[in-house]
Order: structure tokens, then C-alpha cells, then sequence
């Protein structure tokens, strides 16, 4: 109980997906359950649903006022019809928003479901990208326990659902390298009771814990013993050479998923995804479940799964479609010194020094930017500057006129479309993001031409940022500190 005699409240971060729709029904005997999810969902005893585009700082900022602690198990999703976007720039900005809206929010807490680190020198994208997340929400000093697990047995699961795709349609499995790689699998039922466990215990404040079931096995081994439950006799053949790409088509045609699920997961399970101690399922008293105990529960589960399961993996979103929105982020190079409301007004006069005599950008008194074509009198693109909601890591616009966009309400809560210049917390990078942009050209002619050339600008300006001098900066009491 709280000081004022409520219950906590707690909000869950991906709620809909495999762990969160586990976690839910476990959270509501001691707390008040928040769950956040982009669309509307069907009605759960003692859980009050908050529809949130965790893409929009702003929702985000709203979801969590008033909550106690929070559980973050969050991906990167495909926001827009058009992404340009890496997957770990996306999970950057979605645990920055969190981290920011936590901060703001006074949340005690912040729990992260993330992935186990090995001790490889050079850790795979996605491996890179979950400890990227671990370290961005912890940057806006909200303390953050961090619960890192490889393959967790669950059904709908995306990585389990492609082992039991693979195991059920392909009679006969080439099985590269990577496949014996050691990996322990944990539960979904321990993934979740470890989860509950940690909420709220101050003792748990700023630790990392890795979670493992208790057999560890190749990943051939796993699709051997799947088989055996499933009741299928499959013809497992070793073959060393086959390469990653080779890996990858094979995969996505017997599964269906799609390539910006399974070229990531491929990639990381040339690490050995082992736990590097169980101290946390020792402290919580919980008794690892067997591997096969775990397939069990999953499987019947799995058997029966949802249409929108399905769109999941392949990863077809729901809204994907609506409104032909775009989303596009580079992560560019930011210069010592300097901060990203420099570089926002960097661009706007970069640019029309790249194009010459065609381009103009007019910036008035209160930041607000036009972009124009030499001679003609209508602008391409008005960004509006949101003072009141951009900061000097932080400087945001929203799109608000001009003859290449298309404006209107969105129809599925997303928040109107803008442009975002955001620091990175250790100040090296900084993320030029749009989101929500709808075109006004047809889509078919924008993905031949505003598109392509807007990322060849952003390209060429991250050249530009990293050719600049480092600014002199100076201490509290005038020292000058860095380079001049």
C-alpha cells in the first residue's frame, strides 16, 4: 500500500504481447494495472487499458502519471507503412520516450525484460540493441532492474513460434553452424513469477539479472526434443557451410516471418545465450521449470494460434496500411560540443547550400521553418516549432502545411506528424526521426523519389556533422573544458 492507503499502481509496457499477456492477471492482486498498447483491447478484470503511441513522448508522458513502477516489454514495432528506420533506432527512441515519461512521472522503478549479454567482444545488432535499452532507460536516473533471458518457452512467442514452425512443416532440417551454439531456455511461467517478484523490491533497484531454465542445450538438441513432443520424426542433418543469407531465406520461407524479425535473431545465435547465474530464481525461492514441463504448457497453445499471432511474425501491423504514414530515422553523428537545437538549425541552413539555388528555407522569430522551391511561391513543407515541448536535446516540429503533405486527424490515436532532433545520453549521436507523415504525392511516385532522396540527405548531412570542429566548452567556474 501506498502512503495514502491505495494500492500501487503499476504499468505494463507491451501488454499485449506473449510476456505482458501473461504478466497481467499475475500483477492485479496487490496493484492497480495500467497496461499500454497503441490500439484498443478487449476489457480485463482489474486491468485498466490506456491506449498510448509510445512513439509520441507526449502520450507517453500522459500513460504514466500517477504510476508507481513500471514494466517495460517493449520491441521495436513497425509504426508506418514506410520505415526507414533500423530496428535499434526505433527501440532506442520508444526506451528514451519511457525513460523520459518515467523520469517526469516520478516512477520508482522501471522493469526491463531484455536479453542475455555474452561475453563476446562483438555482440550481434540485436544483442547490441537490447543492452542499448537497458542502458538508455536507466539514463534519466529512474532506478531499473534489468531481467535478461534467451529463448523464453511461451506460446505466441516469436522466437518459439518459429522453432515450432520449423519443426512442424520441414521434414528434413539443413542445420548451419549457428544451430550448436549452446542456448538454455527458460519458461514462460518462471519468466513471469520473476517478473512479479522484482516489482517494487528496492533491493532489486539497479541490478541486472540473467534467467535460465535448468538444462542447457544446442539449439539443435531443442528442435530434436520439439520434435519428440510434437510427435514428429524429423531428419536433423548437420551442414557446416551454409551461409547466414542462405540461413535466413530458408527460415523465412517454412516460417513466414518476416526478414526484419528473422535476420536479427539469426545473427545472434552465434552467441551462447547461457545464464551467467541463477541468483535471482535462488533469491525468489522459485524452482526452475524443466524444459519439457515448459513445452507442454506451450504447446497446445501454440497449436491454436491467433490470425493475429500470425500478422506478428510476418510482421504485417494492423494499422500498418492506414493512412500511408512514413516513419524515418538516421542516427547521425553529433559534433563535441555541440547539442541537438544546433543541429536542427544546422540542417536548416545546411540544406539549401546542398541544392544550390533550388532550395530556400526561411526561419522566422519563433523557430518555425519553410522550405520553398526557387520561384515558387507555396511552400513544399511548414514545420511548426513546438517551444513548449522541445528542449536543447530535444527540439521538435510539428509538420503543419505544404504541398508535400497531406494533413488530417489519424484515425487509430497516433499523434500528428513531426520532425524530432534527440540527443543520445552519452551526448555521441543524436536521432533525426520523423513520424507520421503522410504524403500528399501518390505513394507509388514517393517511394521513388521523396524517399530515396531524403535519406541521401540525411547520409550526406551525417557527413557533414562529422567533418565539423569540436566546440570549446566551458566547467561551472570557466575552465575551459575539451578541445577548442
Amino acid at each position: 500500500m501506498t502512503e495514502q492507503g491505495k494500492r500501487p499502481v503499476v504499468a505494463v509496457a507491451g501488454a499485449s504481447g506473449f510476456v505482458g499477456s501473461a504478466l497481467l492477471p499475475e500483477l492485479t492482486d496487490a496493484f492497480d494495472v495500467l497496461a499500454l498498447r497503441r490500439t484498443p483491447a478487449a476489457e480485463l478484470p482489474g486491468v485498466r487499458w490506456q491506449q498510448c503511441d509510445l512513439f509520441s513522448l507526449l502520450q507517453t508522458e500522459r500513460a504514466l502519471e500517477g504510476v508507481d513502477y513500471a514494466v517495460y516489454l517493449v520491441h521495436s514495432m513497425l509504426p508506418a507503412r514506410l520505415t526507414q528506420a533500423r530496428f535499434e533506432d526505433m527501440d532506442f527512441i520508444l526506451a528514451d520516450n519511457f525513460a523520459r515519461s518515467a523520469a517526469r512521472a516520478g516512477v520508482k522503478q522501471i522493469l526491463y525484460l531484455g536479453g542475455i549479454i555474452p561475453d563476446d567482444a562483438q555482440l550481434s545488432r540485436h544483442l547490441a540493441s537490447r543492452l542499448e535499452v537497458e542502458r538508455v532507460l536507466a539514463a534519466r536516473r529512474v532506478p531499473v532492474t534489468s531481467l535478461r533471458a534467451g529463448l523464453i518457452i511461451g506460446p505466441h512467442g516469436s522466437s518459439f513460434r518459429m522453432v515450432v514452425r520449423l519443426v512442424n512443416r520441414s521434414p528434413i532440417l539443413l542445420c548451419p553452424h549457428w544451430t550448436r551454439s549452446m542456448t538454455q531456455p527458460v519458461g514462460l511461467r518462471d519468466v513471469v513469477r520473476l517478473l512479479r517478484y522484482c516489482v517494487g523490491r528496492e533491493e532489486m533497484y539497479g541490478r541486472a539479472f540473467d534467467l535460465g531454465g535448468p538444462e542447457v542445450m544446442t539449439y539443435v538438441d531443442l528442435m530434436r526434443r520439439t520434435a519428440e513432443r510434437l510427435g514428429k520424426k524429423r531428419c536433423i542433418i548437420a551442414v557446416p557451410f551454409i551461409p547466414t543469407r542462405l540461413s535466413v531465406l530458408g527460415m523465412r520461407m517454412i516460417t513466414g516471418a518476416h526478414r526484419e524479425l528473422v535476420a536479427p535473431l539469426v545473427e545472434s545465435l552465434r552467441h551462447a545465450m547461457v545464464a551467467h547465474s541463477p541468483t535471482l530464481q535462488e533469491r525468489a525461492g522459485i524452482v526452475a521449470q524443466p524444459f519439457d514441463e515448459a513445452l507442454d504448457e506451450a504447446l497446445p497453445a501454440e497449436k491454436a494460434a491467433s490470425e493475429e499471432a500470425d500478422d506478428h511474425l510476418a510482421r504485417r501491423h494492423v494499422h500498418s496500411e492506414e493512412g500511408l504514414y512514413v516513419c524515418s530515422i538516421q542516427r547521425l553523428p553529433l559534433p563535441p560540443g555541440y547539442d541537438a537545437i544546433w543541429v536542427a538549425r544546422e540542417y536548416a541552413r545546411w540544406l539549401p547550400s546542398f541544392f544550390k539555388r533550388v532550395l530556400r528555407v526561411t526561419v522566422d522569430e519563433h523557430l518555425n521553418l519553410a522550405f520553398r522551391v526557387t520561384g515558387l511561391k507555396p511552400p513544399l513543407l511548414e514545420l511548426s516549432y513546438a517551444s513548449n515541448r522541445s528542449s536543447a536535446d530535444r527540439p521538435l516540429y510539428y509538420i503543419t502545411g505544404g504541398l508535400l503533405a497531406r494533413l488530417g486527424t489519424t484515425p487509430d490515436g497516433r499523434a500528428p506528424a513531426r520532425l524530432e532532433f534527440r540527443e543520445s545520453p552519452d551526448r555521441r549521436s543524436v536521432l533525426a526521426a520523423i513520424f507520421n507523415y503522410s504524403p500528399a504525392l501518390p505513394w507509388w511516385f514517393y517511394r521513388l523519389t521523396q524517399a530515396p532522396i531524403h535519406l541521401l540527405v540525411m547520409k550526406l548531412f551525417g557527413w557533414h556533422l562529422a567533418r565539423q570542429q569540436p566546440l570549446a566548452r566551458h566547467a561551472p567556474d570557466g575552465r575551459p573544458v575539451g578541445h577548442a
